[in-house]
């Protein structure tokens, strides 16, 4: 079940990044925009190759959960809070867009940790 949640956020991320794409490609001053699309399609993709190595047993399980399931979270405040900047002027809370980027990190370093644990 948690895969399935995982490739169709992954195709809602994906789907949203080349809205954000077309639409820093037409606007003025959109480089947020072009920032916000990139994190959300890198981090589709990277959802759904950890989902595969789960599956094939490259990953351990648990950890690359977690680490897919912030791929999300923290794509989706770094995306978010670029985006409404672009468009509201204010962001999502303070600190919003480096808390998803630090979150990023970590779980990029949980796909490490996650590779390195796997029993295959």
């Amino acid at each position: 079940m948690a895969f399935r949640v995982l490739i169709a956020l992954a195709g809602l991320m994906g789907a949203c990044g080349v809205a954000l794409a077309a639409a820093s490609a037409h606007g003025a001053d959109a480089s947020r925009l072009a920032s916000a699309s990139a994190m959300l399609l890198f981090h589709a993709t990277a959802i759904l190759a950890v989902t595969a190595l789960i599956e094939r047993g490259f990953l351990h399980g648990g950890i690359g959960l977690v680490a897919a399931f912030g791929f999300v979270i923290a794509a989706a405040l770094f995306a978010g809070d670029l985006t409404l900047r672009q468009y509201a002027g204010h962001g999502l809370f303070p600190f919003a867009a480096p808390t998803g980027g630090t979150l990023l990190i970590v779980s990029w370093l949980a796909v490490s940790v996650a590779a390195v644990a796997a029993k295959r």
